[in-house]
């Protein structure tokens, strides 16, 4: 178990209440502080302390503020008994100061959308950007988790999905659930058929299907292996899905109660930090989702 706090970003939004709920949780399985920050902007951009046209209509933005994390360690502390709870106001844009945060922390706990933004996006800037730069893995709290549900991990074979998968098998174990490892597996001709919406013989373009299909499900079996041995008696259901990666997990999401994913795996463009697959899991899953970035 890593060391540190588990960190939540508030901004008095309804969706970074939620997050608090959640960061409270993962703070006592971890046995860990909860510390709750608040990136104040407004010192930054040198405006007066009394009423600011960024502030809501009455009050100061010294009140805002107040009350922005007073309620959110009232709701902390209302939904862990015993729990060491922190604060922090630290001037600075949401991104930079919860980074900074990353550098110290074992987790970091977001909305997946915040009180500014355009209504029309599915997920603030916030939690994408912080996904792709933390340095330790970001929790995105969104849809509405099976409560009795499995961890979902998203397993792609890659060395970087290794940090993911490490996640996924210690978060199933703290909160006592199945871990469902999720590989999804696709020919030529699938590719072929979603793109020139018809079938192609797939004898010509892949030869032994079946065999294709072991060679994928032995990827899985290996990606799992080493992490089986140190959780043996963690319940762990590996599912070899043929089709495209983002509609198998975000259709398995719905029975879920976290996804985690990698930031980046095969495929993609190196300049990019963070890959398709994970950021279609930030705007559609259907439950929390968790980006690992791959470790040293």
């Amino acid at each position: 178990m890593m060391s540190g706090p588990v960190v939540v970003g508030v901004d008095g939004s309804p969706s970074a209440l939620a997050a608090v709920d959640a960061a409270a949780q993962e703070a006592w399985l971890r046995d860990a502080e909860l510390r709750v920050v608040h990136a104040f902007l407004w010192p930054a951009l040198h405006v007066p302390p009394g009423s600011s046209p960024l502030g809501p209509p009455t009050g100061t933005v010294h009140e805002t503020v107040e009350r922005i994390v007073a309620e959110a360690l009232e709701r902390a502390r209302s939904r862990a008994a015993g729990l060491h709870v922190s604060h922090a106001v630290i001037i600075g844009g949401a991104v930079a100061v919860l980074q900074a945060q990353s550098r110290t922390a074992q987790l970091v706990v977001v909305g997946h959308r915040g009180s500014g933004g355009f209504v029309e996006l599915l997920v603030g800037s916030t939690a994408i950007q912080l996904s792709a730069h933390s340095d330790c893995p970001v929790m995105i709290v969104r849809g509405r988790p099976a409560p009795a549900g499995p961890v979902l991990v998203a397993v792609d074979g890659s060395p970087q999905g290794q940090s993911a998968i490490a996640f996924a098998f210690c978060e199933a174990a703290l909160r006592g659930t199945e871990l469902v490892a999720l590989h999804a597996w696709s020919t030529w001709s699938d590719h072929s058929e979603h793109a020139l919406g018809r079938r192609v013989d797939i004898v010509d373009l892949v030869g032994d299907v079946d065999h294709l299909r072991q060679q994928e499900e032995r990827e899985l079996t290996e990606a799992l292996a080493h992490h089986r041995k140190q959780y043996p008696g963690l319940t762990v259901r590996p599912r070899l899905v043929r089709g495209r990666t983002r509609p198998a997990l975000i259709e398995a999401s719905a029975d879920a109660q976290l996804m985690v994913v990698g930031a980046r795996g095969h495929g993609g463009f190196a300049g990019l930090l963070l890959g398709s697959v994970s950021q279609a899991a930030l705007h559609h899953a259907h439950c929390p989702v968790a980006v690992v970035r791959a470790g040293p």
